[in-house]
C-alpha cells in the first residue's frame, strides 16, 4: 500500500491545483452570444450545462457544438457543481467558494434560488460537491460541513443534511436539518425518492426523517481478496443511464498473505441504479495510470471511458482497455451524449473537447469565454 499512497501523495495535489493560466479573452463568436441572454432552449435538443471563472454558466448547443449563451453569477466561482432540475429548466449550482446554492433560470439566464450554506452569524459552513435535486424538483440537498468563528477560537460543528424548497427564492432557509455522515462529498437522487450519498461508504437517505442506512459499504468492504479501496471523486454526473457511478482503485492479493507488496492494483467500478436501487461492485483495468472520473455508454453498459491526461475506452467484462486517445492537456470530467455516439471532455481549462466514442477521434472542441473550469461538474441533458 505504500506504493500506491505514495503515488497519490505525488500526483493527487497536483491534478487538483488550478491550472496557472489567465482568463482567455472571448472569441468573436461568442462575443455576440454572451449578449443573447434570453434565447429559449429547443425542446428535444441536446445541451450542455458548465461553470468557469471568473463566475460564468455557459449553456452549450450539443448539435452545433457552440456555446449558445454565457450567464453572470453572483459572488465567487468554486467549485461550479450542477445539478439539472427534472423539468430541465432551471441549472442549480454550488459555487461561491463552496458556500452558497443558486438556482438558474436557463432560457432567460435569471437567478431564481439562492440558499447560503451558513445559517447564523459567525458561521461558515462549505459543502464539498454535495448537492442534488429531487425527482420531482421540489427539494433541493446538500450536506453542509459548518464551523463558528468565535473571537478567540474556532468550533468545528456536526456535518447536517439541508432540505430546501426550490420555490423557497432568494433568501432560502432549510425546510429540515437532519445530523449527516462526516467525510461525505457527491449526492444523487432515485426514482423512488431517496436520496444516495457518498461518503466513506454509499448512504441511503430517507429526507422526510434523516433516517439513514448504508446500501453499499465503501471503506471497509469486507470483499474476499481485497484490501480497502481508495475513491477519489468530486463529479456529481446525471448520466443518460441514470447511474450514480464512481471509481475505486483497490490492491487485488495474491493469497491469503495479503501481501501488499506484490498485490496487483485494480481500478474498478462502484454502481446504484437510481432506477431500481440496484448496485454493482466490479473491477474493469489494472491501475497503470491515475483517472479521475468515468462514465458507461448509455447504448452498451460493458464499455467504460475514463479520462485525466488521457482518454480511455475499456470493456468492463474482459478488464481491458480496448481504445485510447491522446489529449494536449488534462481534462477531470466525461460525459456522453444519450445516443452514446459522442464525449464530451471538461473541466480544468477553459474547452470542452468532443469526441467520438466508437473511434474515439477528436470530432471538435468548444472553446469557452473566460478561464478555466477547475472542478466544476458539466452537466448534458436533452430540453
Amino acid at each position: 500500500m505504500k506504493k500506491f499512497s505514495l503515488l497519490a501523495t505525488l500526483i493527487l495535489p497536483l491534478a487538483f491545483a488550478t491550472p496557472a493560466i489567465t482568463h482567455a479573452a472571448p472569441t468573436p463568436d461568442n462575443v455576440a452570444l454572451e449578449k443573447n441572454t434570453a434565447a429559449p432552449l429547443v425542446p428535444g435538443r441536446e445541451y450542455m450545462v458548465v461553470a468557469n471563472h471568473p463566475n460564468l454558466l455557459h449553456v452549450l448547443d450539443l448539435v452545433s457544438n457552440r456555446v449558445l449563451k454565457t450567464c453572470a453569477l453572483p459572488d465567487a466561482f468554486g467549485p461550479g457543481s450542477i445539478q439539472i432540475a427534472p423539468d430541465r429548466r432551471i441549472a442549480y449550482l454550488l459555487n461561491n467558494r463552496f458556500g452558497s446554492i443558486y438556482g438558474i433560470e436557463l432560457d432567460a439566464c435569471k437567478l431564481v434560488f439562492k440558499a447560503d450554506m451558513a445559517l447564523q452569524k459567525d458561521e461558515r459552513a462549505k459543502s464539498f460537491f454535495s448537492i442534488a435535486v429531487s425527482q420531482d424538483g421540489r427539494e433541493l440537498y446538500t450536506v453542509q460541513n459548518p464551523t463558528l468563528l468565535l473571537k478567540d477560537h474556532y468550533e468545528v460543528g456536526e456535518p447536517r443534511l439541508a432540505v430546501y424548497d426550490t420555490a423557497a427564492g432568494l433568501n432560502a432557509k432549510p425546510e429540515r436539518l437532519f445530523p449527516a455522515p462526516r467525510q461525505t462529498t457527491i449526492m444523487q437522487t432515485g426514482e423512488d425518492g431517496a436520496l444516495y450519498i457518498l461518503g466513506a461508504d454509499l448512504y441511503k437517505v430517507d429526507v422526510t426523517n434523516g433516517k439513514t442506512e448504508v446500501v453499499l459499504p465503501v471503506r471497509d468492504w469486507g470483499r474476499p481478496g481485497y484490501g480497502a479501496p481508495d475513491v477519489l471523486y468530486a463529479w456529481p454526473i446525471q448520466t443518460p443511464r441514470r447511474e450514480f457511478m464512481v471509481l475505486y482503485t483497490a490492491p487485488r492479493f495474491q493469497d491469503e498473505k495479503q501481501d501488499l507488496e506484490h498485490a496487483e492494483y485494480k481500478y474498478g467500478l462502484l454502481s446504484l441504479d437510481l432506477k431500481t436501487g440496484k448496485t454493482e461492485v466490479r473491477d474493469f483495468t489494472t491501475l497503470s495510470e491515475i483517472y479521475f472520473s468515468g462514465i458507461r455508454s448509455p447504448k452498451d453498459g460493458n464499455l467504460l471511458f475514463s479520462v485525466l491526461n488521457g482518454l480511455r475506452k475499456f470493456d468492463i467484462a474482459a478488464e481491458r482497455q480496448i481504445g485510447s486517445a491522446d489529449l494536449d492537456h488534462a481534462y477531470y470530467q466525461t460525459s456522453i451524449s444519450h445516443d452514446g455516439r459522442r464525449l464530451y471532455l471538461s473541466g480544468t481549462l477553459n474547452d470542452v473537447a468532443v469526441f467520438d466514442t466508437d473511434s474515439l477521434k477528436r470530432i471538435t472542441t468548444i472553446r469557452l469565454p473566460g478561464g478555466d473550469m477547475s472542478l466544476g461538474t458539466a452537466q448534458v441533458f436533452i430540453r
